[in-house]
């Protein structure tokens, strides 16, 4: 099973700026864990996430290990930016099948997000980079915009067309449940075998372990967590629902032995630095 560590996503809501240096010194613990991947920062407007305005000052101050690098675009721009970092394997970019958050998240309705999407995949395609799309408001939303499970999959199929391999489905509200989760992920998986599907869920931690559990049993090949459970979307409502904890997936996966080779001394470490960072 593949982590993928989201200190971008724990950071983003945030209002009190986090420092550079407090924010490297953090990521740094987190590339000696052994992630498959480390969601760290983003490429979009300081105006529209001020917190992550450091993206590339942070970038240039990381100590690289095997842990793969994905930051966050929400247009061209930023994709061309962020490509021009070496170090970065991976750009996501949010699609939401929720017209009224697309517009809130990125501007953009969401015909113009798939059509900045596709150029996107071109500059990936280009600079040797994989794009990771995360469909978020993929398990409702609070708007009253048309939701069901055949809608997802309907706009995984035109991601499929449009040849992503990778798409994340995102409960950015919290309002997933096992049932729905395993439905979602089964049908996903048996219908689009080229495609590696993870779960981004937003959950109480009340809820968390069977959200997992149900993820887990229907097929989902990687988890997006934050450890102790910090951050949210701050552009989907006024409460932010806090991300999967890590140390909860963990937990989880070792019960299955499905857990991957961690060094857990510096997991620990960063448990603690964590509480540091996020002291606001």
């Amino acid at each position: 099973m593949k982590l993928i560590e989201c200190p971008r996503d724990a950071m983003q809501g945030i209002q009190t700026f986090i420092s550079t240096e407090k924010k490297v010194h953090y990521i740094n613990k987190l590339l000696e864990v052994g992630f498959d991947t480390l969601d760290f920062g983003s490429f979009v407007s300081p105006k529209a996430i001020p917190q992550l305005r450091d993206t590339a000052e942070v970038l240039s101050n990381l100590k690289l290990t095997g842990t793969k690098l994905l930051a966050i675009v929400a247009n061209t721009r930023g994709a061309e930016e962020a490509s021009a970092h070496a170090s970065i394997s991976y750009l996501g970019f949010p699609l939401s099948i929720s017209e009224t958050f697309q517009q809130r998240n990125t501007n953009k309705s969401i015909a113009e997000a798939l059509s900045t999407l596709d150029e996107i995949q071109q500059i990936c395609a280009r600079d040797n980079k994989t794009l990771v799309t995360y469909i978020s408001m993929g398990f409702g939303n609070p708007y009253g915009d048309p939701y069901s499970i055949d809608h997802v999959l309907n706009m995984t199929d035109v991601l499929a067309t449009m040849g992503i391999t990778i798409i994340s489905l995102a409960d950015t509200i919290g309002v997933s449940q096992p049932s729905q989760i395993k439905t979602l992920y089964s049908t996903a998986v048996e219908k689009f075998p080229s495609i590696e599907f993870g779960a981004h869920l937003h959950s109480s931690p009340q809820k968390a372990l069977e959200k997992i559990d149900a993820a887990f049993e229907a097929g989902c090949q990687r988890f997006d967590g934050a450890i102790k459970g910090f951050g949210g979307c701050p552009m989907a409502e006024d409460e932010l629902v806090g991300n999967l904890a890590t140390e909860t997936i963990l937990g989880y996966l070792d019960s299955r032995s499905a857990a991957p080779i961690l060094n857990r001394a510096a997991f620990a470490e960063a448990m603690t630095i964590a509480d540091d960072v996020f002291a606001h």
